[in-house]
C-alpha cells in the first residue's frame, strides 16, 4: 500500500497543478471482465417455421465472454487502450429468429468453441480549450485523474461505435444491464460493426460541461454481418452524427442525445428484390440487389433522467429508412423503448439494481412485403408473415454478492418474434453471472 502511494504520488507530481487538486493521475490501469449468460425458452406455439425462425421447441444454451481492459497514459492528455478478448457459446436457434434478440452477448459466429480476438486497439488525444479540468475515476477504458472539461478530442483505430455513441445511464452493458439487442443500443441503428461488434475507424468529439458534439466515421462489413470489413472507405463507410445535451432539474441527473447515420455499402433493396421475384417468378432475394455504394440512413434519440433518488427513467426512439437491407446490426426499422431502474440503495443494498423496460420493434411497409413472400434477412424469415410489432418486456434483478461478483436473474417475454403473429409468445429465463477485476 505504502509503494503505491508513493507512485501516485510520483506520477501526479509530474502533472500541472490544476491536474494535482482535482485526482490523483493513473498512468495506466488493467481490468478483466467474464460474463456468462445462460437462456432457456420453453416450448411455445408456431403455425409454421422457416429457415431462420426461431425454433419452437425447448431450447437452453450459453455464452461466455472474457476480457482485459489495458488502459495507458503515455501524456498528459493522450490515452491508449488495448482490449483483447474471447468469446465462446451458441444463442438460440444459431442466434436466429428474433430481431431483439434476447441475449447481447452472443453474436453470430460460426462456432460455439471459444476464440481469442482483438476487441479494441485504439488512441485518445485531448485538446484543452480551456485551463478547468473534471475528475474521472478509475474504471474499465477510463483512467484517474482529470481530462480538460472544453475539449476536442480524437480517437482512433478500432473499437466499437457504441463506446462513443448512444449512450444511456440505464441501458447500455448487456454485461449487467439488460440484455436484448434492441434496448442495450438503439436497435433502428443498423451500426457499422463486424460479426463481433467491432470495427475500424475515427471519432471526433467536441465536450463541454453541458453538451457535446461528436462525428464518427468507421468500416461497414464486407457482406452482411460479416466478419471482413470493406476496405474501400471513400465509398463505402458509416458516417455518423450525435449532439448530446446534459441537464440537472432540482440536482437530478439527465441527458438528451440525438444521433444520426448514413450507411455507404454494397447492401440490397426490399423493393428491387420484390421486383425481380415477379420477373423472374420464385423468392424475392436482397442479396441479389447488392449494389456498391448504396445508401441507408437512420435516426435515433436517447434520454434518461433521474426521477428521485436512485431511481432513473430511460427511453430511446429509432427509426430507419426501412427500403434498405439490413447489414450490419439487426432487423429493426422502427424502435420505442421505455423503461425505468431503482438502485439497491433503497433496500440497502446500494450496488443491486432492479429494472424493467418495453420495446417495440417494428418494419416497413416493403419489409414486411419481402419477410411475407418467402425473403430472409440475415439473421429472420419464416418463410411467411403475419406482421405484428415485435413486443419485448425485459426486467431483470442484478445483486452484488462479493465485491468482484454479480449474479442476475432476468425475464423476458417476446410477442412476435420475428414480427409474426403465426409465432409465439416465447418466455425467456436468464441467469447472468460476472466477474470484474481491476487495478484501481
Amino acid at each position: 500500500m505504502r509503494l503505491r502511494t508513493l507512485i501516485l504520488l510520483a506520477v501526479s507530481s509530474a502533472l500541472p497543478l490544476g491536474a494535482q487538486d482535482a485526482a490523483p493521475s493513473e498512468k495506466w490501469n488493467l481490468y478483466y471482465q467474464a460474463t456468462s449468460i445462460g437462456q432457456y425458452h420453453p416450448a411455445f406455439s408456431a403455425l409454421y417455421s422457416g429457415p431462420l425462425s426461431l425454433l419452437n421447441h425447448p431450447e437452453a444454451e450459453a455464452s461466455l465472454t472474457t476480457t482485459v481492459f489495458f488502459a495507458w497514459r503515455p501524456f498528459q492528455n493522450t490515452q491508449f487502450y488495448f482490449d483483447p478478448e474471447i468469446a465462446g457459446g451458441r444463442g438460440f436457434s444459431a442466434t436466429d429468429g428474433v430481431a431483439n434478440f434476447p441475449n447481447g452477448e452472443m453474436p453470430r459466429v460460426a462456432t460455439a468453441t471459444p476464440k481469442p480476438y482483438l476487441a479494441r486497439l485504439y488512441v485518445t488525444q485531448d485538446f484543452a480549450l480551456g485551463s478547468e479540468r473534471e475528475t474521472l475515476e478509475s474504471d474499465e477504458n477510463q483512467l484517474s485523474g482529470s481530462r480538460p472539461v472544453t475539449r476536442y478530442s480524437v480517437s482512433v483505430g478500432r473499437f466499437t461505435v457504441t463506446d462513443f455513441f448512444d449512450n444511456n445511464k440505464y441501458s447500455h452493458d448487456p454485461r449487467t444491464q439488460f440484455m436484448g439487442w434492441g434496448v442495450m443500443y438503439n436497435g433502428a441503428w443498423d451500426y457499422a460493426a463486424d460479426t463481433r461488434g467491432y470495427t475500424w475507424g475515427w471519432v471526433h468529439e467536441l465536450h463541454t460541461r453541458r453538451f457535446s458534439l461528436r462525428y464518427g466515421s468507421a468500416a461497414m462489413p464486407l457482406v452482411a454481418n460479416g466478419l471482413r470489413f470493406d476496405r474501400r472507405l471513400l465509398r463505402d463507410r458509416s458516417d455518423m452524427f450525435e449532439g448530446e445535451v446534459r441537464f440537472q432539474p432540482h440536482g437530478h441527473e439527465g441527458a438528451l442525445r440525438l444521433l444520426s447515420y448514413q450507411n455507404h455499402a454494397d447492401m440490397g433493396n426490399y423493393a428491387e428484390a420484390l421486383r425481380l421475384a415477379d420477373q423472374n417468378g420464385g423468392k424475392p432475394d436482397v442479396v441479389a440487389t447488392r449494389k456498391v455504394g448504396t445508401l441507408k440512413y437512420g435516426f435515433g434519440v436517447s434520454a434518461e433522467q433521474e426521477i428521485v433518488k436512485d431511481v432513473g427513467v430511460f427511453g430511446r426512439l429509432g427509426w430507419n429508412d426501412g427500403k434498405t437491407e439490413s447489414f450490419a446490426f439487426t432487423a429493426i426499422d422502427r424502435l420505442a423503448t421505455i423503461g425505468v431502474s431503482v438502485s439497491g440503495k433503497r433496500w440497502h443494498r446500494p450496488d443491486d439494481t432492479a429494472a424493467t423496460e418495453i420495446t417495440v420493434g417494428g418494419i416497413s411497409g416493403v419489409h414486411r412485403e419481402y419477410l411475407a413472400r418467402g425473403g430472409v434477412d440475415f439473421l429472420i424469415g419464416d418463410g411467411a408473415l403475419r406482421y405484428g410489432p415485435e413486443t419485448i418486456t425485459e426486467s431483470y434483478y442484478s445483486a452484488r454478492l462479493v465485491s468482484w461478483f454479480f449474479a442476475t436473474l432476468d425475464l423476458q417475454h417476446i410477442d412476435n418474434p420475428a414480427y409474426n403473429r403465426d409465432r409465439g409468445p416465447v418466455w425467456v429465463g436468464t441467469m447472468r453471472l460476472h466477474m470484474e477485476f481491476g487495478k484501481k
